[in-house]
């Protein structure tokens, strides 16, 4: 039978060999058959892995954001204690507007209350923290490093506006060179993604050093259960240099001002132990 191609035929990138489709990619010749199969439709638990490393990288976004707004401005905490009393004083004022000001003074925090941090002249930024604890709140520094007697008792209670903050200041606190290899748990405590039963559960069983938690979920520990204890507080650290995206501070925003005032440091006891001299109360 006579052949179809030419003596001096030479196939070129567009011919079709053998039912194949050939291509030229950078000089190289690759064949892709008709038949090859597809590849595989992802499994439920890729697609999962896959939302949940998005999850993360969102996350990290968010945290990275976070950082960038910590404060560059002169901290209102820098003052000395008769000035953050009056500072307190003003702020606590807006949280009671139906007070009279006999009735403010009854729940104000005396300066004598108020720990002298002026020592510190760094920035009162998270990666400081742990430093500013060691430089200026020695006694606080020694008590972290210190095997707790009860649980959900913590010598430390730090207030941040936000569920971000609270896990970003929780990180800090968990460092050795606050805790030692006695210190107990640190506490993560704010509303998203937490019961307020889970708390509760959780410091019922477990011996802590240290609690971070937003205002609101703190509140509701202190004004509504029995889980947090204050047999041990010794200071209340409240986190006023931070600025939010709105250019806020902790007590700048109502809603969190008037639970720090109305459910933290109004909660009957907790007040009681500040004008006491039995907790100081920190600006950082």
């Amino acid at each position: 039978m006579p052949d179809d191609l030419e003596d001096d035929f030479v196939p070129d990138e567009s011919t079709a060999l053998d039912d194949e489709e050939l291509v030229v990619l950078n000089d190289e010749t690759v064949y892709f058959s008709d038949n090859v199969d597809q590849p595989p439709e992802p499994t439920a638990s890729a697609k999962k892995r896959k939302r949940r490393e998005k999850e993360k990288e969102k996350k990290a976004k968010k945290r990275k954001l976070a950082e960038t707004l910590e404060p560059s401005v002169e901290s209102i905490a820098n003052q000395v204690p008769s000035e953050l009393a009056a500072y307190l004083g003003t702020m606590q004022a807006k949280s009671y507007p139906d007070h009279s000001a006999l009735e403010l003074s009854d729940l104000e925090i005396p300066d004598v209350s108020i720990a002298d941090t002026t020592l510190w002249t760094g920035p009162r930024t998270l990666d400081q923290l742990v430093s500013f604890i060691i430089k200026t709140l020695p006694a606080l520094h020694t008590r972290l490093g210190q095997k707790s007697k009860s649980n959900g008792a913590p010598t430390l209670l730090f207030l941040a506006g936000a569920a971000l903050r609270v896990a970003d200041v929780t990180r800090v606190l968990r460092d050795k060179k606050l805790r030692g290899d006695k210190g107990g748990e640190v506490a993560k405590l704010f509303a998203k993604h937490f019961k307020l039963s889970d708390h509760v559960d959780y410091l019922k069983r477990t011996k802590i050093g240290a609690a971070v938690g937003t205002p609101g979920r703190t509140g509701k520990l202190l004004c509504e259960t029995d889980a947090l204890s204050i047999s041990a507080l010794s200071h209340i650290v409240l986190d006023v240099s931070y600025i939010d995206a709105k250019k806020r501070t902790l007590l700048d925003i109502p809603e969190t001002r008037d639970e720090v005032f109305r459910t933290v440091l109004g909660a009957p006891q907790v007040l009681a132990a500040i004008r006491e001299g039995k907790i100081q109360v920190v600006l950082f």
